[in-house]
């Protein structure tokens, strides 16, 4: 499962969501969609953005759990048997 670590690194920097709004020119409520995982696929702009603002790298905003990948590669390995 990937996770948008936006709420994280906005803590770092003590900053709000309200002032990530007002830097990105995004809604409030698309911002808390992306923060959710509700969303199904975010934009290069937007991890630029976010990168740039929050002076950080994309490994930095974006991480994935192991719950999904395990789940991957059993099936990998099935298949391959």
């Amino acid at each position: 499962m990937v996770k948008i670590n936006i709420m994280d690194l906005l803590k770092k920097k003590n900053k709000t969501k309200y002032w990530l709004c007002q830097k990105m020119n995004i809604t409030s409520r698309n911002l808390n969609r992306i923060i959710r995982g509700e969303t199904k696929s975010i934009s290069f702009k937007y991890i630029e953005e976010l990168c740039t603002i929050l002076d950080c790298q994309p490994n930095d905003l974006i991480t994935i759990s192991g719950q999904g990948l395990k789940e991957e590669s059993k099936e990998k390995e099935l298949i391959s048997i």
